[in-house]
């Protein structure tokens, strides 16, 4: 295959997963789809191996490449399946990001897998916007375990009937659209498999991996070889744990770059624990950073990189941990710590720290008609390079999502926004200055259960080569100072402000 060949193949797979994203999107029902677009979509071969994704959310996009091949691996798989997860120790990230799993066949033969990923505000958890306080998984909602929903074709109804279960009128409409996302990927599959061949599609997909892991190879090497360690804490569990320690070893030697966390806390009581999947997402997303803007998203870039966490540590957790934030603060941390320790090798490719956080609100009200239920992440400022100053009051690292327009926000719930700003001044000082956070404020229009999981709200996110840190950030309920991880029941009226923290600064002023 001639490298104009290739080139056209590798954009002919990703348009493949766009297009699955554009029909997600428009089909779907809840703004946190169709407005904040917290879904993602990918391309795999036969064994379940990466070959293509849109540029949509790292977290989700990372652990399905860690975890698909154990996903597939056992199923007798046939034309018309459908098979759904979000178990986070069998393959998923947290409960809330439910993922479909389509096959493909030609001609009878099993040649690759589509499958998307996303966010539902409702998956069963004990409060509202299911991402509460929580100490077990149990409390986190709905489990699903690898199944067949459909079969051949054919709704499974036992297990239809248990996703329909969810309250919610968006829920269903949502499946329907990650159904619809699935087939169309099919279509534009068996459309590719059938004009270039199946032999030529085989052939394609190995160099597809071959290139990525030769443009790893030369991107890498600006590392040199050598141990360097980094630590970090987030701010506490929600459960009384705090100053809670991650650690990282990079090793980097002629072929091979080792990431070890060992030193890194037991899994804890609350719910920032991660399993394996999600601390490989973090950590694929640093390096992959590294890489030139046209690297393919495919197995092969990660074929340097193995990944050692202990069983039971807070990036290995073992059942029954709660893991609702673990998803969404500890990967955020998770990249912290592995840039920090880039940053000892080649400083001048590394920022400072972001925000550190994506600032969780959920909330809803199931004892009214009809019930609801909201789930957002507020952006932040990102750190300082040694060439420019962070960006302000955006989404970075493991989360790609916008912030729910207002207008959209307005019309589907009992909340009003009250302020919607940049944070002044939040971004740490330095010859570049971090990005600022944002101030979000919402009124409440009617009782709802709210819940709130945030970080830096204690630790910094910490500048580079003498810049100062960001701001932390402050949580508050009608002015008066809220904990960073919280459940409330507020009444008509009352006004939730969240305050992000800013960007590092990079290089002395």
């Amino acid at each position: 295959m001639s490298p104009i060949e290739l080139a056209i193949l590798v954009s002919r797979v990703e348009s493949i997963c766009q297009e699955m994203g554009i029909v997600l999107r428009q089909a779907a029902f809840s703004p946190n789809i169709k407005d904040r677009l917290d879904f993602s979509c990918a391309l795999f071969d036969a064994s379940g191996e990466l070959f293509a994704q849109a540029a949509h959310i790292p977290v989700h996009l990372g652990s399905m490449a860690y975890a698909m091949q154990s996903i597939v691996t056992g199923v007798e798989w046939r034309p018309g399946d459908i098979l759904a997860l979000n178990d986070p120790f069998l393959g998923g990230t947290h409960l809330p990001d439910v993922t479909l799993v389509s096959p493909v066949f030609i001609e009878q033969e099993l040649l690759g897998f589509v499958a998307n990923r996303a966010h539902h505000a409702n998956i069963g958890a004990s409060t509202p916007g299911s991402m509460p306080i929580s100490t077990c998984i149990e409390d986190e909602g709905l489990i699903i375990p690898p199944t067949l929903i459909v079969r051949a074709g054919r709704p499974v109804e036992r297990e239809m009937e248990k996703l329909g279960a969810l309250q919610g009128a968006d829920v269903i409409g949502d499946f329907a659209a990650q159904m619809s996302a699935n087939r169309v990927g099919i279509k534009r599959f068996e459309a590719l498999v059938e004009k270039i061949g199946k032999t030529e599609f085989r052939i394609g997909i190995d160099e597809i991996n071959a290139y990525g892991e030769r443009l790893a190879r030369a991107a890498w090497q600006v590392i040199p070889a050598g141990a360097y360690r980094f630590s970090d804490v987030l701010d506490d569990d929600g459960c009384g744990n705090r100053d809670i320690n991650i650690d990282v070893c990079l090793t980097v030697s002629d072929g091979s770059i080792d990431v070890d966390f060992a030193g890194t806390s037991k899994q804890v009581t609350g719910n920032v624990n991660c399993p394996l999947s999600v601390a490989a997402a973090a950590v694929f997303y640093c390096f992959r950073c590294l890489l030139p803007d046209n690297a393919p998203a495919c197995a092969g870039v990660f074929r340097m990189i193995a990944l050692h966490a202990e069983p039971g540590s807070l990036v290995n957790a073992q059942r029954p941990a709660a893991t609702a934030a673990g998803n969404v603060e500890t990967s955020m941390r998770i990249v912290d710590v592995v840039l920090g320790a880039l940053s000892g090798a080649i400083p001048r490719l590394i920022p400072a720290a972001g925000q550190g956080t994506m600032n969780n609100v959920a909330m809803g009200n199931h004892e009214i008609t009809p019930a609801w239920d909201y789930y957002e992440t507020i952006a932040g400022g990102t750190g300082a390079s040694h060439k420019s100053a962070g960006a302000n009051a955006v989404q970075s690292h493991m989360t790609n999502t916008l912030n729910t327009p207002i207008e959209s926000l307005e019309l589907h719930y009992p909340l009003r926004v009250r302020s919607y700003s940049l944070r002044p001044d939040s971004g740490g000082a330095g010859r570049f200055s971090g990005g600022d956070g944002l101030v979000r404020e919402l009124e409440f229009l009617a009782p709802a259960e709210v819940t709130v999981i945030s970080e830096r709200r204690v630790h910094a996110p910490w500048g580079l080569a003498g810049g100062e840190p960001g701001r932390c950030g402050v949580n508050s309920l009608d002015g008066q100072p809220i904990p960073a991880k919280c459940q409330l029941s507020v009444k008509t009226g009352q006004v939730l402000r969240i305050e992000t923290p800013g960007g590092g600064g990079y290089g002395l002023a």
